[in-house]
């Protein structure tokens, strides 16, 4: 299957929607990118938008799904398809569909705080340990390498 990459930069327009889909979970909403031209005389006017309904899945839905929300800025990189169904009436309809691969804040438009779960705070040293005590090896001696780029040794 050919696949068509997109990045799409907008604003999240719709409450997202967490839910499970067999046995994986999706975090869901739709996006609008619209632009803007400037007329001859120097003024502004509304441009073209596209509106698209951003599937996460995976990794991306706890973080997306916790730092993001309707009326946020953001930018949406994934392959983006044509969702055909038909309505409750019967009507074929379609939709334009992203498989986002990466959502991110657009920090052109807002500032946000960066929580990373990777990297927990290092934990602070005990009270009753001496940093010089045990059986490390003392690094000052030797040569100073800032004076005698030679005297650099690399080790393993």
């Amino acid at each position: 299957m050919f696949e068509t990459p997109i990045t799409v930069v907008g604003t999240i327009v719709t409450a997202p929607d967490r839910r499970w889909v067999g046995d994986q979970e999706l975090f869901k909403f739709r996006v609008a990118s619209n632009s803007r031209r400037r007329t001859a005389d120097g003024t502004w006017e509304p441009g073209n938008s596209l509106y698209a309904t951003v599937n996460c899945w995976g990794r991306l839905v706890t973080g997306v799904g916790a730092g993001l929300g309707k009326g946020d800025p953001v930018i949406v990189v994934g392959y983006v398809y044509t969702n055909e169904y038909e309505d409750r009436d019967g009507n074929r309809r379609s939709s334009l569909e992203i498989r986002a691969t990466s959502v991110g804040p657009d920090l052109a438009r807002c500032i946000v705080r960066i929580e990373n779960r990777r990297h927990p705070e290092p934990a602070a040293p005990a009270a009753d340990v001496d940093p010089q005590a045990g059986d490390s090896e003392d690094l000052t001696d030797g040569p100073d390498p800032t004076e005698d780029p030679q005297a650099l040794k690399l080790t393993a």
